[in-house]
């Protein structure tokens, strides 16, 4: 028997990454929230890597904080081991990452989602949702009724979930937990655009089996930058982490093994992520490399739990006990949870908004995995966008939507509601046509005064980032200003690094802008220095130094934005606009792009069909 429980004005379905971000943001942005959760216990959990962060992701993490997200705070308050990635690089692709305690992790953000205001965090298993006039009615296993204005779906790989270990299968949802079946049928009953994807987690082994002598040391970076703009106290780093190589004996496990792998006999039906492959595609894939790494992390501060990136599988237990233990330092490991891959439903992204609302089901909207992509900052990142959204459709506000040319989160919705994907998508830094200007050290000043605006960003927070920015430019007008006179201890700098010497003055940012120096290492020259952080430093020198670039790139983004503000109408006929191509049109009217930049992305649209859609919506403004 069923019965009625309440009213909401926006219901989340899953507390996942994707689930607390939009519940957290809707629910501080004043509508009333209900967050569904199948166990209590899974809130924020981590089950795969045990780490936040990463190439491109912790850009993510970045813009998330600076709109009023809450998955650095936590990040930085959990942090077993924090590292800079890619600093050998350009400033454009440096991203953060940090090795995570993933219970702390989990009970920092179950408390903070118990404590929120306008928030109620509810443990059941929703098993129907259906639209009844301007609202959706969501039912539990339980018999609960909801009557809710807007629902967000976060169900991560939940949704009709089963798990593979070489032959045997079972429904399940990550890490043991029950997996949302009856959901996936009701949903397949509203006739969303459900698919299957797959993805997969390598062994936790016991840290005491461990032989460390044998593995290669990486330790933590020692001067911490934190993921938070809001954070005060910065982490430590109290762990290390170690590095392995996989050998012919493994390759040999493997291939002799391969029959027994679900998914090379056929009884995997879903897609896997293209760049974060198992063990045994690896060893398919790159057959001619001698070997491949991995990385053994801890899962926590109080446990024996290790994690060995690199290393997911779905071989049978005996297989894997059997490849591990050819890597040199795993001879006598021990396996506390077996790797195993995940199979489950999401969505086909090309039916969403940039809002992340399905075009057909208003009020109805879709974030992190269930919309096909992968990793929790993706997951986090769409969940903050569809709780805005879903909060402000019920408020009466205006839709929050963020351009290529903004930020990362701009750039993954893009992909996934104009371009769609074949598989899980990951955010690489490749996928930003402009990452220079989108840089991790500058998203407080892209998205910040956006977090300000929409009420997620609090004025101290926001008063910091005045104070900040406001340093920084007037260092940088210092520098242009400022004139330097050539002499022997300075030329004598120049020289040891590579650098012509100075015949004549020059000023103190054309020193800047060559290409061995570094705004510290002119220091000593500069006697009116203003003293400043670390993190102003590096925004002074990287606007400075590559200001040229920035300057070029700025000119794409303004073409970009002017093909963005050509609107198209929302009631046109792609079919009726002679001389498009027939692929176009079909193309186009499925995803029904908003304006003529998004339209230009989309997959099969050409120049020449942009050019004829350009000259159609001039003739109707004409004849209008």
């Amino acid at each position: 028997m069923s019965y009625f429980a309440g009213n909401c004005d926006v219901a989340v379905i899953g507390a996942g990454h994707a689930g607390i971000e939009a519940a957290l943001s809707a629910a501080r942005l004043g509508a009333e929230t209900l967050i569904f959760t199948i166990n209590l216990d899974t809130v924020g959990n981590l089950p795969c890597n045990p780490s936040i962060g990463g190439t491109a992701k912790g850009h993510l993490v970045r813009e998330i904080d600076a709109l009023g997200g809450e998955m650095g705070v936590a990040a930085d308050k959990t942090t077993l081991q924090s590292r800079m990635l890619n600093l050998g690089k350009g400033p454009a692709v440096h991203s953060l990452r940090a090795q995570i305690d993933r219970r702390a992790y989990s009970g920092y953000m179950k408390g903070t989602l118990e404590r929120q205001e306008n928030l109620c965090v509810k443990q059941a298993e929703v098993i129907s949702l259906k639209q009844e006039n301007d609202a959706w009615v969501i039912e539990t296993k339980l018999g609960a009724v909801y009557n809710c204005k807007t629902v967000i779906l976060a169900t991560g790989t939940y949704l009709k979930g089963k798990i593979y270990v070489g032959e045997v299968s079972f429904d399940s949802g990550p890490d043991g937990t029950f997996p949302a079946t009856e959901l996936s049928k009701s949903l397949l009953e509203l006739n969303l655009p459900l698919r299957r994807f797959k993805t997969g987690t390598p062994a936790r082994v016991l840290k005491s089996s461990i032989d460390f002598s044998k593995l290669e040391v990486q330790e933590g970076d020692k001067n911490i930058v934190p993921f938070s703009y809001r954070t005060k106290v910065l982490p430590e780093n109290s762990v290390v982490c170690h590095i392995g190589y996989t050998n012919d004996e493994t390759k040999s496990v493997i291939l002799d093994n391969l029959h027994r792998s679900p998914l090379f006999s056929g009884k995997i039906e879903g897609v896997g992520p293209r760049y974060c492959p198992s063990i045994e595609d690896k060893i398919v894939r790159f057959a001619d490399k001698p070997r491949h790494q991995l990385f053994i992390e801890p899962c926590g501060a109080d446990t024996e739990e290790m994690y060995l990136q690199g290393m997911s599988s779905s071989l049978p237990e005996d297989v894997q006990i059997a490849f591990y233990r050819t890597i040199a330092g795993l001879e006598n490991m021990k396996i506390m949870r077996n790797a195993y891959a995940i199979e489950y439903d999401c969505i086909d992204p090309v039916a969403l908004n940039p809002t992340l609302e399905f075009i057909d089901f208003p009020g109805l909207f879709g974030a992190g995995q269930f919309n096909g992509s992968s990793g929790y900052e993706e997951a986090a990142a769409q969940g903050l966008i569809a709780g805005i959204n879903a909060a402000h459709k019920v408020l009466g506000r205006e839709p929050f939507t963020l351009s290529r040319a903004s930020s990362y989160i701009g750039t993954l919705i893009d992909d996934l509601v104009t371009k769609g994907c074949s598989d899980p998508y990951r955010m690489m830094t490749s996928r930003s046509e402009y990452r220079l200007i989108l840089r991790q050290d500058n998203a407080d000043e892209r998205l910040m005064p956006l977090g300000r605006k929409l009420g997620l960003i609090d004025e101290e927070t926001f008063k910091e980032f005045e104070e900040k920015i406001a340093k920084k430019q007037a260092e940088i007008d210092r520098l242009n200003k400022t004139f330097i006179a050539p002499g022997n201890a300075l030329n004598e700098m120049l020289i040891s690094v590579g650098t012509a010497p100075l015949d004549t003055g020059c000023r103190l940012a054309d020193l800047v802008k060559r290409p061995q120096l570094t705004y510290k290492m002119l220091a000593s020259f500069d006697k009116d220095r203003p003293l400043l952080s670390d993190e102003i430093c590096e925004k002074v020198q990287t606007e400075i130094k590559y200001e040229g670039y920035i300057i070029r790139q700025q000119a794409q983004v303004n073409e970009m934005l002017r093909l963005e503000s050509k609107v198209i109408p929302k009631d046109i006929c792609y079919k009726d606009v002679y001389g498009l191509r027939l692929e176009a049109a079909e193309k186009l009217e499925r995803v029904r792009p908003d304006n003529i930049g998004r339209a230009s992305r989309i997959s099969g649209v050409s120049p020449a069909d942009i050019s004829v859609l350009l000259i159609y919506l001039e003739k109707e403004k004409n004849n209008g």
